[in-house]
């Protein structure tokens, strides 16, 4: 007999509707981190060569290759006025935001989440096998 499969606590799905506003792209530094295609999509949709972009635009960590911010924190594709200056190719960090894993342990860090994205919790519902397939693409 098999174990019966615990449903997560989002089991009826969640709200999101990205708002645009940039919180998930700017201030407190980190890591948005790229996969070698995802570097080559955005040289491509750039306009220019691959080396230039992992020089100019990216940065080598002990984990892989990151996104490089400005000295404020800002994602270097970040403009206050577009938006997401890369939208069409941007990594799959930014694509499954906010169903991550830190996001989704437990009601409390969905609720955390909600707080510093106005578009968490808001707008069409995303049911939970898409937030399934969203949250099995990286790992964070």
């Amino acid at each position: 007999m098999t174990e019966p499969v615990e449903k997560p606590w989002y089991d009826a799905g969640l709200r999101f509707r990205c708002t645009m506003c940039g919180n998930c792209c700017t201030g407190t530094p980190g890591y948005v981190w790229v996969t070698d295609a995802e570097t080559a999509a955005i040289a491509e949709f750039l306009g220019e060569p691959l080396d230039e972009t992992i020089q100019r635009r990216t940065r080598a960590e002990r984990s892989g290759r990151s996104l490089r911010e400005r000295a404020n924190g800002d994602c270097v594709f970040y403009d206050k006025q577009a938006g997401c200056t890369i939208y069409a190719v941007r990594p799959a960090q930014c694509r499954t935001w906010p169903f991550w894993e830190s996001n989704l342990r437990s009601p409390k860090d969905w609720q955390h989440t909600c707080v510093v994205c106005p578009g968490s919790g808001q707008g069409e519902l995303i049911s939970v096998e898409e937030i399934t397939q969203r949250l099995n693409v990286i790992q964070l």
